[in-house]
């Protein structure tokens, strides 16, 4: 007898098998028990004919509570009517723990309730299944830079500066200096490029701002590629493909989880590159235009700005050329231009938002210490970072994705706290 997962079912139609098993649900016609059974992996019912069993093995089956854990045995059978396709004819179980009542049972309960049972929230099915699409876009990003000769490269999670020259940081000592949790591995990603030509970063990264909105997370994680002898406009050409191949390969690897989460498929298929691009100044335009006159030139774009712009389009779009006084140090002035920087934010559709924002980096040693001065950058702190101009500079660009917006736009979620395991938010440290 072979000991299996459910989603090895297919290739044991007609055998006996066994499963380790929670249950799910659980109802009875008096006759028949309907076991609903979940492994991890997928979910199946079993079937439990009271008269095709021994009265101990009835008995047994009918102690069983919500999310009790046990070895099921029985015979896997095809059927067309059951949403995986199959069903277990139920010979035998063997109870491994009969739970205590779940503290989530099938009624509403409120988000803080949820998040405080956060450890049991992520066995229901919806959240399973967001999970499972999280490791999916996962996959596909690495699969996609590996294919594309992309090298992994781990820049260290604490540093003795920032990367964005903010002071949302959280800081800790570090025996006696003092020390950040890193809010970017770019800078460091840039110094491997110089060594490994095209190299990406996949860690967690920590922002100390006191934001509550729906986009944001205190600790989440960013996949960061920095690639020499790429400039602006390969750099915008490397995200519109990656993203394309994350979509299709969700679509073709999640479609189970995508009609558990009811999402509509047909936005996800309009993912294919190439992206529309307008300039900061046409979005500017368009602003005005939709009776957005509070931003003017020179101003950030809001969630309400960003929404607004992506209404235009049913593809993602990358809003160009933002003004140099709002954009990171690090980011090259257009030559032609120099008022703003070669680089892009690209904003998801359905309102989700900048998913992702990157530039061409300064290649000029001469240029990248006059905006050490602008903005007060210790030139101790960050002489390593000049070095790289030093010493065989090259035209380079890089972007960093935050996996877990990424995941709310794929998933069609309305908050970002689902996409990740145990969020980390302005009010929550817990569980």
């Amino acid at each position: 007898m072979s000991m299996i997962t459910i989603r090895e079912v297919s290739a044991y139609v007609g055998q006996e098998v066994t499963i380790g098993v929670w249950m799910y649900n659980k109802r009875s016609s008096g006759k028949i028990q309907f076991l609903q059974l979940r492994d991890g992996t997928g979910t199946i019912q079993g079937v439990l004919v009271r008269n095709q069993v021994a009265p101990e093995i009835w008995d047994e089956a009918k102690l069983l509570t919500m999310e009790s854990s046990l070895y099921v045995t029985g015979m896997i059978r095809q059927d067309d009517r059951a949403p995986s396709g199959f069903e277990l004819d139920v010979t035998s179980v063997k109870t491994i723990q009969v739970a205590e009542e779940y503290p989530i049972a099938k009624k509403e309960h409120g988000t803080d309730f949820l998040m405080d049972h956060r450890h049991l929230w992520i066995r229901s099915a919806r959240q399973a299944a967001i999970l499972r699409v999280r490791a999916e876009i996962i996959r596909a990003i690495q699969m996609f830079l590996d294919q594309k000769g992309f090298t992994l490269v781990d820049p260290p999670i604490l540093t003795p500066s920032s990367c964005e020259g903010t002071t949302n940081l959280f800081h800790t000592k570090y025996f006696d200096e003092d020390a950040y949790l890193s809010q970017s591995g770019q800078l460091y990603a840039e110094a491997a490029a110089m060594a490994l030509n095209k190299v990406y970063s996949f860690g967690p990264t920590f922002r100390a701002e006191k934001s509550k909105t729906r986009r944001h997370l205190i600790e989440f994680w960013m996949i960061e590629p920095e690639m020499a002898f790429v400039d602006h406009e390969g750099n915008l050409e490397y995200q519109e493909q990656m993203l394309e191949f994350v979509a299709q390969s969700v679509l073709q690897n999640c479609q189970t989880e995508l009609q558990t989460l009811e999402r509509d498929i047909s936005k996800l298929e309009k993912i294919k590159a190439p992206f529309p691009r307008i300039t900061y100044d046409e979005a500017i335009e368009l602003l005005h235009r939709e009776g957005f006159d509070d931003i003017q030139w020179g101003e950030d774009f809001g969630a309400p700005h960003e929404t607004k712009i992506a209404e235009s389009f049913d593809k993602p779009v990358f809003i160009t050329h933002y003004p140099t006084e709002i954009k990171s140090f690090y980011m090259k002035p257009d030559p032609k231009r120099p008022e703003v920087v070669l680089c892009a934010d690209l904003i998801a559709p359905e309102g989700y938002g900048e998913i992702i924002g990157g530039s061409q980096r300064i290649d000029d040693p001469e240029l990248l210490a006059e905006r050490y001065e602008e903005h007060s950058l210790s030139k101790e702190a960050y002489a390593w970072y000049l070095d790289l101009r030093k010493y065989g500079t090259v035209p380079h660009s890089g972007f960093g994705l935050g996996l877990e917006r990424t995941v709310a736009w794929i998933c069609g979620l309305d908050h970002v706290r689902e996409t990740i395991p145990f969020p980390r938010m302005l009010n929550r440290l817990y569980p």
